[in-house]
């Protein structure tokens, strides 16, 4: 079984999957791909790249000075995709069994849980977003 992986990691990893971002970058692409219903804080960030950096799964990509200071890139490495790619499909395995044992359980629900999935057509691997800012990363 794949270890579940935190929230902040998922959506950290997720933010680097399109292209090499600078945190700042980061924390902007998290909150859009959740429509804002996470909000990393910088420090949170800043703990979970170096964390995901030494684990491999982030590699630095470039560093840039802008208005004389430096901003570090970051980019999803070979592992970190394969780590997010394992994590996409437990969860989506996990949502899908919730789903059938409601269904199963509630059968009078099951059109509704259509129409709900249905009219949610945006799909994104991931935990049901949440505000995340505290503690670890």
């Amino acid at each position: 079984m794949v270890k579940p992986m935190r929230e902040p990691t998922f959506w950290i990893l997720t933010a680097l999957a399109a292209e090499p971002r600078h945190g700042y970058g980061v924390l902007q692409e998290v909150t859009r791909l959740t429509d804002g219903q996470v909000k990393l804080l910088a420090g949170t960030l800043y703990a979970a790249l170096d964390r995901l950096t030494a684990e491999g799964l982030v590699d630095v990509d470039r560093d840039e000075v802008v208005d004389g200071r430096t901003r570090r890139y970051y980019r999803l490495s070979g592992g970190g995709a394969i780590a997010l790619d394992a994590e996409a499909k437990r969860l989506r395995l996990s949502a899908e069994t919730a789903q059938q044992q409601l269904a199963s359980a509630r059968p009078e629900l099951g059109l509704a849980f259509g129409a709900i999935r249905r009219s949610l057509r945006h799909p994104r691997p991931g935990p049901t977003p949440g505000h995340v800012g505290l503690g670890p990363a």
